[in-house]
């Protein structure tokens, strides 16, 4: 019984999701309102007392209720009835800041090419650093809070997208957000340095002598000898054929 409760109750949520307010959790579906349904669940684990939901219970769903209202095509899902879902339409007077979060890996690359759309069609952007960094704990454990400059961006050419409480746009510039400091970039030690560390790694609290002269002296000194010997047989050999 408390299964077939649980089960009804899942139905109910998608169907508030998939139905009406998508952008209450973080959504934003494509023009003909899908949504990936591996972002379904991701969004449904979130809401407390579902984070036992997988794949499979969607199929359980359609079990219990086979006209269940809900669409599948591929990787995708969406509401039979899609009239009342938020539209993505022209913002026409956006909030001043709004955030969006990247992964840690690729900010180097976002802060010299731009922010550039991640698992959507376009940038998802909210007008709260909670909402932005509740979509980027998705893709990131750590994801790195971004601040948009929505004024600058719109004088850059930038058009801002409202999908209900969501905000989208295609690109937005490098010049158009503010974020933490770039990381910094480690210095290649020389080799010269390498052998040296390498060396105190394995001579801990010793005096690290530099023998290559040494070598370069005894090297010298034996094809001293060797040449001496050549020469010295060389000269007895010419001297043992002069006649007297």
């Amino acid at each position: 019984m408390d299964a077939l409760k649980s089960l009804k109750r899942l139905a109910r949520l998608i169907l508030y999701v998939l139905e009406r307010r998508p952008d209450e959790f973080g959504l934003v579906p494509d023009n003909e309102g899908y949504i990936k349904i591996k972002s379904l669940l991701r969004a449904v684990n979130e809401e407390e007392g579902f984070n036992y939901v997988r794949p499979f219970h969607i199929d359980d769903i359609f079990a219990l209720y086979p006209d269940f209202q809900v669409d599948i095509k591929d990787s995708l899902i969406r509401a039979k009835n899609i009239d009342n879902l938020p539209k993505q339409v022209i913002a026409l007077n956006p909030p001043k800041l709004l955030f969006t979060c990247v992964r840690g890996k690729a900010y180097v690359f976002v802060l010299e090419k731009g922010i550039h759309p991640v698992g959507n069609d376009r940038v998802v952007l909210s007008a709260t650093k909670e909402m932005a960094e509740r979509i980027g704990k998705r893709f990131d454990q750590a994801p790195l809070l971004l601040t948009v400059l929505v004024r600058k961006a719109l004088d850059s050419g930038v058009a801002f997208y409202s999908s209900g409480e969501l905000y989208c746009a295609d690109i937005i510039p490098p010049s158009c957000f503010t974020g933490p400091p770039p990381p910094k970039q480690k210095e290649e030690s020389k080799p010269a340095d390498k052998h040296k560390e390498s060396a105190l790694k394995t001579m801990p609290g010793s005096y690290i002598l530099n023998i290559e002269p040494d070598d370069d002296k005894k090297r010298r000194t034996q094809l001293q000898r060797e040449k001496k010997e050549i020469d010295w047989k060389k000269e007895r050999k010419r001297a043992s054929r002069i006649k007297y």
